[in-house]
């Protein structure tokens, strides 16, 4: 009998994108961090940038060109406000777009906060091999991401696929 697949912990960084957030009351920062561990993967590191495009993408493009780093989650500024610019800072930046990421999110968000959620411009995809996803920065929506789309995504276990048996193969060229 074939063994299953085995549970490969991943590297994972955290951005809190936000003016006014402080380690201290950063609360979404927080939910993702303690969901990441609870899962069994790794934080590589976690940060709190401006909500500014050129911090973003700044912080964004280190780990991006760190081979160590398997994914990025970020919180925040994904609204429609003028200071909302995670999406123009990283759509940019991605060789793919997961286009479905944020078409399910907001389904999935739906179900809580109803037509709100058009609001919302999650957004996922990949740069140089790493995962990036985009979360609205209240506490509800990264649950809702992390619980229900993003951890089993990012489990080597999930069947019958995930993004995870993938990774070997997304610098193809």
């Amino acid at each position: 009998m074939a063994l299953g697949k085995q549970f490969s912990a991943l590297n994972i960084t955290v951005l809190t994108i936000s003016d006014t957030r402080t380690e201290a009351d950063d609360v979404s920062g927080k939910v993702l961090v303690d969901r990441v561990v609870l899962a069994g993967h790794r934080v590589f590191e976690k940060k709190i940038v401006a909500d500014d495009i050129y911090h973003i993408r700044a912080a964004l493009c280190n780990w991006i060109a760190d081979n160590n780093v398997d994914a990025v989650i970020t919180t925040g500024g994904t609204g429609v406000t003028g200071r909302d610019g995670t999406p123009e800072a990283i759509i940019p930046l991605l060789d793919k777009v997961l286009d479905g990421f944020g078409e399910v999110f907001r389904m999935l968000s739906y179900q809580d906060i109803k037509t709100s959620t058009i609001q919302s411009r999650a957004v996922a995809g990949v740069a140089n091999g790493t995962y990036i996803f985009c979360l609205p920065g209240s506490s509800g929506a990264c649950k809702t991401a992390w619980d229900d789309l993003i951890k089993a995504q990012l489990d080597s276990t999930t069947k019958p696929c995930n993004l995870v048996q993938l990774m070997p193969r997304l610098k193809e060229v």
